[in-house]
């Protein structure tokens, strides 16, 4: 009997503490909700710095102080007032007939075989005109602004503006001419719509406004002339007016619709009108063909978009196949045309959306470390999960300025890839970044092409593109190399995310033919020297862009990840019960050594030995940290020289000339070296292009007031420097020992 009590009181005692443990560990949970709410951004004044986007990833508008798009010349030279999304492009008409072969150029790099690159030209002529027009187009497009009918940006006052970031409403209070002024922005996560309700006493007069693009390299894409070639037409219903848009051979429709007594009336070819009065709430939805086919057959938007393309036949057919089964298999959301929704409706459907996406990933809380500088950190962190959300969650990969406005012609970069999206994974939102990836089936065709014309075996990733894979002529981009195994790598990422095996193994069948034609390139890339019985990198341009094609050889971050991608492509086989490529084992294991420096420092190339005395090499990326940081220490590494060489780099590097994922990419090296404190330093270092905005975008200078790369290398240097990576095995191991940082939902690293 004693025995049974004795039991009996272990057995309370045990379920007593498990419900003290459990307390704690509820007590100990993140509040969600106030770590982000703590960092809504707040607008006192109209500042063409300060504007703020709601978005879907797919969609984004972008308003100034008024809450809506009311000043876009005023804003143009800031962060400019933009709806852009990954469906709206554009091309001037190709009247001269310019082709892609007209601007390709032979090389001879030394591989026995010439090589053919899309070249950029200088001599005036048929080429450099060529070129120029396939770099300009297509263009991403400017769909329209909806605003206010005020002519004064300086008529503003009492400016009280915040972004709501847990429910993605943007609140505005002013006062235009004296009068005072209430509106409230939405946007929808399930179609290219924006919602807007209005209250004032009084007439109200909302206009919206279609800009002719401009075509140019970085702008806001808005030609505002009255001698503009765009045409639009208003068909009016009960409450809505439709207005068609033609701009050359580009045509989309925006349903505008609304609840309060109004009228809509078309002022010339490029606004309409909509005078109501007191209170508005207005929704503005963006419908191309591709949409209209949804709405008339019930089919989702991608299940569409592949239908129209196997009719069109301009890819290969194994890739149009697997395309037709990548989208068939997707379970996204449908973005849909939908109308006479209300206000409430869209800002409901937003609120959920936004507190899924906060309360279901990665979360990071700095309130209990004692450095003053950590509120900044966990501010940028916050507001670079929201805007990359926004701007970067759509069906094709990102632009630098993302879905706000133009840089490059508004064409996306695949070796930004990775610092667009790699964040995604580790921050428990894996299907943001493979609604992104998914696009590289799409461009097969064209890598497969390129990679022929070149003379090498599989895919060559193009790096300045559009979302018809085309290939932007470049003096630089043709000859970069280090966006390969870019898709090997993220690939890796999503497999490391799923739950279980029937994840892993849908993932491993979906993405491995990808992984093994980009495996196939790299090899067969790789020079082997007899003399020294190694493989060589060169004819190409490193990550570190001050570099040149024709003299650059074995450039070490280029190295390491090529060790690293053929490696993890033989794993790829294996998981696939294929057997290992010796070919891939015998390039790896024989790659060239990373050069060093008298002063036991890594060089940027080989080929430059120089690296330290000449500016021309200490400015741009410092690329060689990349070795050491974005990915595991390579073999025939040393971490003794790789330490040396942070230093020399923290303390000497030509700061002035760097770019915003530099400071990440310095700041991960250092995590790995077991430097915590200078990982710190390097992620907070106050340089120009290390600024970050109220509304949390990184500022480079005066053409990109955007570049979401440093967003996104920000996110996954600390997802790293938090949750680690393989091997890594002491908490928080990036961040020095006092900084106690709580986190949840983050993944490691490789």
């Amino acid at each position: 009997m004693k025995r049974y009590f004795l039991l009996i009181g272990f057995v309370l005692m045990c379920v007593w503490q498990h419900a003290v443990a459990q307390d704690y560990v509820r007590s100990s949970r993140i509040d969600r909700k106030e770590v982000v709410t703590r960092h809504n951004p707040q607008v006192d004044a109209v500042d063409t710095l300060a504007s703020l986007t709601v978005g879907n990833g797919h969609f984004a508008c972008t308003v100034d102080a008024t809450g809506l798009q009311t000043f876009p010349e005023y804003y143009s030279g800031g962060m400019p007032l933009g709806t852009l999304s990954d469906w709206g492009w554009h091309s001037f008409p190709n009247k001269e007939g310019f082709k892609p072969e007209e601007a390709w150029v032979e090389k001879d790099f030394g591989r026995g075989h010439k090589e053919v690159y899309a070249a950029e030209f200088r001599t005036e002529g048929r080429q450099r005109s060529a070129s120029n027009y396939l770099r300009q187009n297509p263009h991403r497009l400017h769909l329209g602004c909806l605003g206010f009918n005020f002519s004064d940006p300086h008529l503003m006052s009492d400016v009280d503006q915040s972004l709501d970031l847990w429910n993605g409403l943007i609140d505005s209070r002013f006062r235009y001419d004296g009068r005072r002024y209430h509106v409230q922005t939405v946007c929808s996560p399930s179609a290219d719509m924006v919602a807007a309700k209005v209250e004032s006493k009084g007439k109200l007069e909302l206009t919206f406004r279609v800009p002719y693009p401009t075509g140019k390299h970085s702008d806001d894409g808005c030609d505002w002339g009255t001698d503009r070639p765009q045409v639009l037409t208003l068909k009016r219903h009960p409450n809505a007016a439709w207005v068609d848009v033609c701009i050359d051979d580009t045509r989309y429709q925006v349903r505008l619709t609304w609840k309060g007594t109004a009228t809509a009336r078309l002022a010339d070819n490029h606004t309409v009108v909509v005078s109501g009065r007191h209170k508005l709430e207005v929704t503005a939805q963006f419908v191309n063909e591709d949409m209209e086919l949804d709405s008339r057959l019930g089919l989702s938007q991608r299940k569409a978009k592949s239908r129209r393309t196997a009719r069109r036949k301009p890819y290969e057919e194994e890739a149009s196949v697997r395309l037709q089964q990548m989208l068939d298999e997707g379970a996204e959301p449908k973005r849909v045309v939908s109308t006479g929704r209300s206000f409430d409706d869209i800002r409901l459907e937003a609120s959920r959306f936004w507190q899924a996406y906060w309360q279901e990933g990665g979360i990071a809380d700095f309130s209990r470390v004692a450095d003053a500088r950590a509120a900044e950190l966990e501010r940028r962190v916050v507001l670079s999960q929201y805007l990359l959300a926004v701007n970067d969650g759509g069906d094709t990969p990102p632009q630098e300025t993302g879905l706000t406005y133009n840089s490059w012609f508004g064409k996306f970069h695949l070796e930004m890839i990775w610092w667009h999206q790699a964040q995604f994974a580790l921050w428990g939102h894996p299907q943001l970044l493979e609604r992104s990836l998914d696009w590289y089936f799409k461009a097969a065709p064209a890598a497969r092409d390129i990679a022929r014309r070149q003379g090498f075996k599989g895919l060559r990733w193009m790096k300045m593109t559009d979302p018809q894979a085309g290939e932007a002529p470049s003096n630089v981009g043709s000859y970069l190399i280090w966006q390969q195994p870019h898709l090997i790598y993220l690939a890796e990422l999503l497999y490391r995310c799923q739950q279980d095996e029937a994840g892993r193994q849908r993932i491993t069948q979906k993405y491995k033919g990808l992984v093994d034609e980009t495996a196939r390139f790299m090899a067969d890339f790789a020079t082997y020297d007899s003399s020294s019985d190694r493989y060589v990198l060169k004819g190409c341009i490193p990550a570190q862009e001050t570099l040149k094609a024709d003299s650059t050889v074995n450039p070490p971050f280029e190295l390491s990840y090529w060790y690293w991608g053929l490696r993890t492509a033989q794993a790829w086989k294996e998981r696939s019960g294929e057997s290992r490529v010796s070919e891939w084992d015998t390039v790896a294991d024989k790659l060239s050594a990373r050069a060093v420096s008298p002063d036991s420092l890594y060089l940027a190339a080989e080929s430059a030995p120089d690296t330290y005395t000449n500016i021309r090499y200490t400015s741009d990326h410092p690329a060689v940290l990349g070795a050491v940081g974005m990915l595991p220490a390579p073999a025939k590494s040393s971490e003794k020289i790789m330490r040396r060489t942070l230093d020399w780099v923290l303390q000497h590097w030509n700061w002035d000339k760097t770019w915003g994922w530099d400071y990440p990419m310095v700041a991960m090296c250092a995590a790995r070296l077991g430097e915590p404190a200078k990982a710190v330093d390097a992620l907070l270092m106050d340089r120009r292009t290390n600024t970050y905005l109220v509304s949390g975008h990184n500022y480079q200078d005066g053409r990109l007031r955007v570049y979401l790369p440093g967003n996104g290398g920000l996110l996954t240097a600390v997802a790293m420097m938090l949750a680690g990576w393989d091997g890594s095995s002491v908490p928080n191991p990036g961040f020095p020992a006092d900084w106690d940082v709580r986190w949840e939902g983050l993944l490691p690293m490789p």
